[in-house]
């Protein structure tokens, strides 16, 4: 729905994603915004919205094979593990740049989520969830047991990015760095308004129908576990020069679990929906994280420990649930009935 006196003339408008003077003004004042801040940030801050931006592309991934295509993936995390240690690797093991290190990344996981969507033909729905369970522990358990290569249970140390001579060590400069994340949105953006795309949302509808058209199941649902895959090798590879370190413990169950949440409060099948709903469960980790502390005043130590512990979890699966029953489309619906309200007002009617 565009504003009233807004309408396209001919297909490449009618195809634009930014549309309007108004829409071009404000993308331009969030670019100059994002860009300009890390020159008033603080570093706790800015922290925080580094390793939100690193999740962000990990959950763009995951919202293509998941909200897109409809194939369930609790593995996530575990490929973007993968990005991250073939990026360690490269660069630590074989002193490549992280320039040829960052996209390797990307391929690799990407092959990796091949072999893992292969099971995808035959089985689906909650099968196809414990099809990536499995791969979930099997790709951990592969690196604990080549120790050699990715430093097993010790892990590897990482260095952070040099382009050109220049090195990325602080928060302030590492941002820079992480705004890759502007250039994956606008592929995950265009991907699914390809042929793709319309590919996927058909199988994720009814698998099928989709057969019945002439839609070849199994090649599109290996290009989206490649495409998913890709963007979290991408995040792997930013999250490994970005701690410095890789090991097994950093890509654990709960983290693609996490993931999955985001993508159900944010918006399954919505590129705005993946940035809000990373943004919304990390600032609810964060909060959870500040009032847990508070506890200590009115509780024994090892009760507001335990307390402490769980609090984030309890929050998570709360917050999942009252989505689940109460905007099952997430925050993206809220944010499209938003501007439906604006362009109609004051002729809601």
């Amino acid at each position: 729905m565009l504003p009233c006196g807004t309408y396209p003339t001919n297909y490449e408008e009618d195809m634009a994603i930014v549309r309007t003077r108004l829409q071009w003004g404000l993308l331009g004042a969030g670019l100059v915004f994002l860009f300009c801040l890390p020159l008033f940030a603080g570093l706790h801050w800015l922290g925080f919205v580094n390793m939100t931006m690193i999740y962000i592309v990990a959950v763009l991934g995951l919202n293509i094979l998941t909200g897109y295509c409809g194939q369930v993936s609790v593995g996530q995390a575990a490929f973007m593990g993968v990005g991250a240690y073939t990026s360690a690797i490269l660069v630590a093991k074989l002193h490549l740049s992280f320039l040829i290190a960052l996209p390797c990344a990307g391929i690799m996981t990407g092959l990796v989520g091949l072999i893992v969507g292969i099971p995808s033909l035959r089985v689906k729905g909650f099968y196809l969830l414990l099809a990536t369970l499995a791969a979930q522990f099997i790709i951990m358990w592969v690196a604990i047991r080549l120790p050699h290569l990715t430093g097993g249970y010790a892990g590897l140390v990482v260095s952070r990015p040099k382009i050109l001579g220049f090195s990325f060590e602080t928060e302030q400069s590492y941002f820079y760095i992480i705004a890759i994340v502007m250039i994956m949105t606008f592929f995950a953006k265009n991907i699914v308004r390809t042929r793709a795309g319309r590919a996927f949302v058909a199988i994720r509808d009814n698998d099928l129908a989709a057969q019945i058209m002439g839609i070849d199941l199994f090649r599109y649902k290996l290009v989206a576990f490649f495409i998913g895959c890709f963007f979290a090798g991408i995040a792997g590879s930013l999250f490994a020069h970005y701690m410095r370190f890789v090991n097994p413990e950093q890509f654990p169950l709960m983290t693609s679990v996490w993931f999955l949440g985001m993508i159900i409060v944010g918006g399954m099948g919505s590129t705005v929906g993946a940035f809000l709903g990373t943004i919304f469960i990390r600032l609810l980790e964060f909060f959870t994280m500040q009032i847990g502390p508070s506890l200590n005043a009115f509780l024994p130590a090892s009760t507001s420990m335990q307390i402490q512990g769980a609090a984030m979890l309890i929050v998570f699966g709360l917050v999942i649930v009252l989505f689940l029953i109460f905007e099952p489309r997430g925050l993206a619906h809220r944010w499209e009935v938003l501007k439906s309200t604006y362009r109609l007002y004051p002729f809601s009617y």
